[in-house]
């Protein structure tokens, strides 16, 4: 069994066909306030849902407190993590002082709560290093759609984080992110969409959805030259040991 464990089904245009479509696991994040009954709902819909619940980076001026997503964590059992979150640089829609306070309340709160992170990280990986290191006290910490070079990949494992790897990798120019499937321990790697966005060769350019994720399984196995079925089966192990479920 496969697991996307990055797919926002609320930008989804027929979310009922796209989990009908997949047979595994789907984690559905939140990117703000405004999500969060959107993934609830999701959760209590299909049984292969769960969610994450957080604040986006470039939304960050919209966090008015910890104490919604205590309550909501406390009652919704299929709510598995603290996400996504993180710095984004790329994008200035969110200056980056508030981003860094965002992101290190929305670790402590995961602390507390004995949750995950789904870290969202572009162009602020040392910022994004930094701040785990210093404020993470315990939880797992997966690095969604990682962007970094295999160097930075390296230090991240060391580190204890898992790598989100998604239809990026199939991509013929993306020879980084090869180079970090190819070589960073499979046992710390976990398959993810993106959906809608970032659809995996042979969908380029086409809305993407979990389904696809077997394409981004099938390039980390071409890449190291294993089978597809041992793909599946570590990074689906790496998930329930990361998310418990």
């Amino acid at each position: 069994m496969l697991v996307d464990t990055h797919a926002h089904l609320n930008m989804l245009g027929d979310p009922d066909s796209a989990v009908k479509n997949f047979p595994g696991i789907i984690i559905f994040p939140a990117t703000e306030p405004d999500d969060w009954p959107e993934v609830i709902e999701a959760t209590q819909k299909y049984e292969n849902v769960y969610g994450l619940l957080g604040i986006h980076p470039t939304e960050g001026d919209k966090c008015q407190g910890e104490d919604e997503i205590r309550r909501l964590v406390a009652q919704n059992p299929k709510i598995i993590g603290i996400g996504e979150i993180g710095l984004d640089y790329h994008h200035n829609d969110c200056v980056a002082d508030v981003q860094k306070d965002v992101f290190a309340r929305l670790i402590k709160l995961a602390n507390e709560l004995n949750l995950p992170l789904n870290v969202h990280d572009r162009d602020a990986h040392e910022d994004v290093f930094e701040i785990l290191q210093g404020v993470n006290g315990g939880s797992k910490v997966v690095m969604h759609c990682f962007s970094g070079d295999l160097a930075f990949a390296q230090k991240c494992v060391e580190a204890g984080f898992y790598i989100g790897i998604g239809g990026v990798v199939t991509f013929k120019n993306a020879h980084a992110l090869k180079e970090v499937a190819a070589n960073v321990p499979l046992t710390k790697i976990v398959l993810e969409t993106d959906a809608p966005f970032l659809a995996p060769v042979p969908h380029r350019g086409e809305k993407n959805e979990p389904a696809y994720v077997k394409f981004v399984a099938e390039e980390i196995a071409r890449l190291r030259g294993i089978s597809f079925k041992e793909v599946e089966r570590v990074t689906t192990q790496n998930v329930r040991d990361i998310f418990k479920i």
